[in-house]
């Protein structure tokens, strides 16, 4: 295939005259229904006709387009009808409520709101032509939304990469350890707004095929795994403790994953043990990073074992200091904040009234994450500074309770935060989703459970039952949301 640079949207382009007449870019499998299969030659078409749908509706070349939907082939029509364009495409969660929408759209100002009602535009687009459009370069790749620690809205403009130039999928990190087979099919369990997921845009400029989900159901993903005989996917720590609880997996065949890779928070050591036993642990892959593409550390599975816990080392160029609040490196082992610097530098800018990274007078930034690496340059987390519950005058970091707490077989998932105390300070509160609305589980057995695993210091001393975590289809959540609920109405139980 070619890999000379071109612009992404020329890209789409190439893989339609390359690729056979029949060949499939996406199989799409919703929620209800059959699934359906899109062609490289349609994807191109499709794509072609709504850019030139969005172009006569006023956008031009670095015009910002919001993009608010469910996972979807529409979804990706819409970003590379904005890469042909050179407008820049800003992934907007879909099931954000009225207000908060309403604050990020206030930020981006977009040129054109494109969501799954708008069907005038989708349908308005089949009539538009499907020769080529002009050769454009955007100026960003891609707008991820996020929020400030105040939980102002904040949009990531990410620069790099612009143009294609034979690399950039999910399995580019992974060929540098080993080889993977050239004919990839890679499923995408996450939402295509975060960057779990919007790497299948990525996928798809190498000529992968991938097997896209409306939304992530771990049956489901199983089932899908086996049907298309999936080689790898990329999600967050929760969709892979899901998939490990799925009834039967034991039973189930997943010898076609050559690779899973695992980022977005700390991997808890018996979900690492189960991909491990059933995949091997050359084929699992951990990572860290961030939404502003500051640089990524990696690891394999057998290095995991070698170093339990580890999200790994630099790739790509990327180094990593850990310093003290004063700016001073600190020694191998001791926590301190985490501060990366890419080879590509700082390549991202920011829309909204947020501050900016603090970054080190020789181009190091962090995100505020706290962590440590060991005698042999491996990078460890131990969580966000703002997460930290500082009990009793000691630090417990939230994601160190919720791993062991993870274990318990009747936990289905589980949030620590800290809460308000007259005696500690802030106490250690676990919000608690079971299994099932029959388990017996109970506080003291939640307690009793983390004190076999944990330091007493770090154990709940509150726990809480709900009926599910409120968790967003990236599986990230609010823990600032959390505590003012409990703060302003609180429901604990002892």
């Amino acid at each position: 295939m070619t890999t000379e640079s071109v612009p992404f949207g020329v890209r789409c382009g190439q893989l339609a005259r390359e690729m056979p007449a029949a060949a499939v870019a996406i199989v799409f499998a919703p929620e209800q229904g059959d699934e359906r299969q899109v062609t490289w030659s349609e994807f191109d078409e499709r794509s072609t006709q709504l850019a030139r749908a969005c172009a006569r509706d006023g956008v031009h070349h670095g015009d910002l387009v919001a993009i608010q939907m469910k996972n979807s082939p529409e979804f990706l029509f819409s970003i590379f009808a904005c890469w042909k364009l050179g407008a820049v495409p800003v992934l907007v969660r879909w099931d954000l409520p009225d207000w908060e929408l309403h604050r990020l759209h206030d930020v981006i100002r977009p040129k054109l709101l494109i969501t799954a009602d708008r069907t005038e535009l989708f349908e308005r687009s089949r009539s538009e032509p499907t020769d080529p459009l002009p050769p454009a370069d955007p100026r960003y790749s891609s707008g991820i939304c996020s929020s400030g620690s105040t939980g102002t809205p904040k949009i990531i403009l990410r620069r790099a990469p612009l143009r294609f130039a034979g690399t950039g999928s999910s399995i580019t990190v992974i060929e540098t350890f080993e080889a993977v087979s050239p004919e990839q099919v890679i499923l995408v369990p996450s939402p295509l707004y975060h960057n779990n997921g919007f790497v299948a845009a990525n996928d798809l400029l190498v000529g992968h095929k991938i097997v896209l989900m409306e939304r992530f159901d771990a049956a489901r993903a199983v089932d899908l795994i086996e049907r298309h005989r999936a080689t790898g996917f990329t999600a967050a720590t929760p969709i892979f403790q899901r998939i490990a609880r799925v009834a039967g997996i034991e039973h189930r065949d997943l010898s076609s994953l050559e690779w899973v890779m695992q980022g977005a928070a700390q991997l808890p050591a018996w979900v690492a043990q189960f991909w491990f036993d059933r995949i091997g642990a050359e084929h699992v892959y951990l990572s860290y990073g961030a939404s502003e593409g500051i640089g990524t550390t990696v690891c394999r599975g057998d290095e995991w074992l070698a170093h339990p816990g580890t999200v790994g080392r630099g790739v790509f160029g990327t180094q990593v200091r850990i310093l003290d609040e004063d700016g001073a490196d600190l020694p191998v082992g001791e926590i301190g904040d985490i501060y990366v610097r890419s080879a590509r530098g700082i390549n991202h800018e920011y829309l909204g009234d947020v501050p900016p990274l603090r970054v080190t007078p020789d181009g190091f930034a962090t995100i505020g994450d706290v962590g440590w690496v060991d005698d042999d340059g491996y990078l460890y987390i131990a969580d966000r500074r703002t997460d930290m519950i500082v009990t009793g005058g000691v630090n417990v970091y939230p994601a160190e309770v919720e791993a062991a707490l993870s274990e318990h077989h009747e936990i289905a998932d589980v949030v620590v935060i800290g809460l308000k105390d007259d005696e500690w300070g802030h106490r250690v509160h676990a919000v608690v989703q079971r299994t099932s609305e029959s388990s017996p589980l109970g506080a003291a057995d939640v307690i009793a459970f983390a004190k076999e695993r944990i330091s007493s210091y770090k154990v709940p001393k509150t726990v809480e039952f709900v009926g599910k975590i409120p968790r967003s289809e990236a599986t990230k959540v609010s823990r600032s949301a959390l505590i003012a609920e409990r703060e302003l109405q609180p429901n604990d139980s002892l």
